[in-house]
Parts: C-alpha cells; structure tokens; sequence
C-alpha cells in the first residue's frame, strides 16, 4: 500500500524565530519526522503549501480537494493547521469517496519541547492504514469521523459533538 502524504502547513510546521519572537513557517519538519520515528512504509510526501489554517480559505480547501481527486493513492494523510481542519476534512468528506483520508496536526510546533506532533502524525500514519473508506481527523490520541469533530478552544483538544468516539 502506498500512502500519499500532503502537507498543507500548520503549527506541526512552524518553527521559533529567536529575532521576532514569532513562529513561522522555514521547511517541512515531515520528512525528519518519518525518519525519527523509524517509519518503514511507502509514503510519496508533497508539499502544497506552508500556511497557518487561519489564512486558508475556500479556495486553498478547493486546491486540496483537487489534489486528492487527482491522487492515484487511496491512503491519505495530510498534515494541516488545527484551527480550520475540521471545515477542510468537511469538504473532503462531502465530495470525496472510495480513499481513507486522515488530517493531522499539531498544537505545539514539532521543534518545540514537549509538542504533540510526532504522536499526532504516528495516530494518523497508523489509521490511515486501518480506517475504512472515509474521511477522519487523528488528534490527541483519538480518531474523528469528519461528521463529528470540533475543536475545543478552551480545553486545546479535539472531541466529538456527541458522546461516543468512532473507535
């Protein structure tokens, strides 16, 4: 099974800048990833763009769904930013089938100590390969269904409108 792994930017991505005291976005940590977490598996990495959720818009949404349609590969991940990856994988599930797509990112930069990433991107590396046909987001630990995920602002997590997890 090869796995096709787009990355669209995000917190995973960014890194500090000591002059400006801001995170921003240099180069892809993705591939640094794989590698140090051993990863063995087929997995093409394209880059389309580095950008903060909070500055895409329904055009960057339409770019990704595009490519995915496009996409030999019916196992994808796509690293994206937290604060709008709920309203992408919606568009990916209203118009997408037949593939296993799995969002993931970060909420602390994977440069930064202690951050989420190299785990968010192990969950969805691992469900992108077991979840049936659909569309989900891997985060804290859990997996989504793009039907019945929000962001937790207050809390800093993923979780369901209801009450029961998908798996």
């Amino acid at each position: 099974m090869q796995i096709q792994l787009f990355i669209t930017g995000g917190t995973l991505d960014k890194v500090y800048n000591p002059l400006t005291g801001e995170l921003v976005f240099d180069q892809t940590s993705i591939p640094a990833m794989l590698a140090r977490g051993r990863c063995t598996l087929d997995i093409a990495v394209e880059t389309l763009s580095l950008k903060d959720s909070l500055e895409m818009n329904d055009q960057d949404r339409a770019n990704i769904l595009q490519r995915c349609q496009r996409c030999p590969a019916t196992h994808i991940i796509i690293t994206h930013g937290t604060d709008t990856m709920a309203a992408t994988a919606e568009v990916l599930g209203k118009h997408l089938s037949g593939k296993t797509i799995v969002l993931s990112g970060a909420m602390i930069p994977y440069t930064v100590s202690h951050s989420d990433a190299l785990f968010n991107l192990g969950c969805a590396v691992t469900g992108v390969q077991l979840l049936p046909a659909g569309v989900y987001i891997a985060m804290n630990g859990q997996i989504f269904s793009w039907e019945n995920v929000m962001k937790n602002r207050d809390a800093g997590i993923f979780q369901q409108h209801a009450t029961n997890s998908v798996y």
